[in-house]
C-alpha cells in the first residue's frame, strides 16, 4: 500500500491544478461544454486522491 500524501504535497498538487485551470480558462478562445467537462474530470482526478489521502491520515 502506498503512503498517504503529505499536506505540502496536497497543497502543491492543488495549486498546480489551479494554475493549469487558470491558464486554460484565460487562453481558451471560447469556454464551452467540452472545456468545462475536461476541467471537471481533471479536478476529480486530482482531488479524489488528495481527499482520500487526507482522510486516511486522520
Amino acid at each position: 500500500m502506498k503512503r498517504p500524501l503529505s499536506r505540502s504535497q496536497c497543497v502543491c498538487i492543488s495549486l498546480l491544478w489551479l494554475a493549469l485551470c487558470y491558464l486554460v480558462l484565460t487562453y481558451a478562445e471560447r469556454i464551452d461544454g467540452p472545456t468545462l467537462m475536461t476541467l471537471f474530470i481533471s479536478g476529480a482526478l486530482v482531488f479524489i486522491p488528495v481527499y482520500k489521502s487526507l482522510k486516511q491520515r486522520r
